[in-house]
């Protein structure tokens, strides 16, 4: 089976996903810029969630630019991801709508976790079903990454009951190192090119 099909219906997904957060968003009652002020926290994790949105979005084309054809296993994996990326709406939303309290923080910490995981099955899914020594296999490597984000997560969901500001942090911090580019697979079919 061609990947062109899991591809096409995962864009999808994720552009549903932002477009449901994005109508969480209502317009203020009010002509000046007082009347937005209430709005911040929710306008606040909107951006976060849609910065993670980009990143898997990105990151999932990238990775499945490395394979051929997929399986039912790779399909299943692949529908794990996406039901914990849907869930970041509503985790958004309660979120912002609770200005950040404990609760809210760390149910969405459980989420982006739950999706960091599905997102590495899914990887590990890939590698499994391809030759060992492939392209993602070679890009990957040990995906210290990726086992960083998973540990900061799992900081991150208690500590937001210590107080939420630290799960924030760790959000925004595990955010930020993922918004770089992760060049591991261009580099790797730069080499492959050559």
């Amino acid at each position: 089976m061609t990947k062109h099909r899991l591809e096409a219906f995962s864009d999808g997904v994720i552009a549903i996903i932002i477009t449901i957060m994005v109508l969480e968003i209502k317009v203020p009652h009010g002509q000046d810029f007082q009347a937005l002020k209430p709005l911040l926290p929710i306008v606040l994790s909107y951006v976060l969630s849609f910065i993670y949105l980009a990143i898997y979005w990105n990151n999932h084309h990238h990775m499945f630019h490395t394979i051929e054809r997929v399986s039912g296993s790779i399909l299943w994996a692949n529908m794990h991801l996406l039901f914990w990326l849907s869930l970041i709406p509503f985790t958004t939303g309660w979120m912002g709508e609770n200005h950040f309290e404990a609760a809210p923080m760390a149910l969405y910490g459980v989420v982006l976790f739950m999706s960091a995981v599905a997102y590495t099955i899914l990887q590990r899914t890939l590698i499994a079903k391809h030759d060992h020594h492939n392209l993602l296999a070679r890009a990957v490597g040990k995906d210290l990454k990726g086992y960083a984000s998973l540990a900061l997560y799992l900081v991150a969901v208690p500590s937001a009951f210590i107080h939420p500001i630290i799960s924030g942090c760790i959000y925004i911090f595990v955010a930020l190192m993922w918004l770089i580019p992760d060049k591991r697979i261009e580099r790797t079919l730069e080499k492959d090119e050559v």
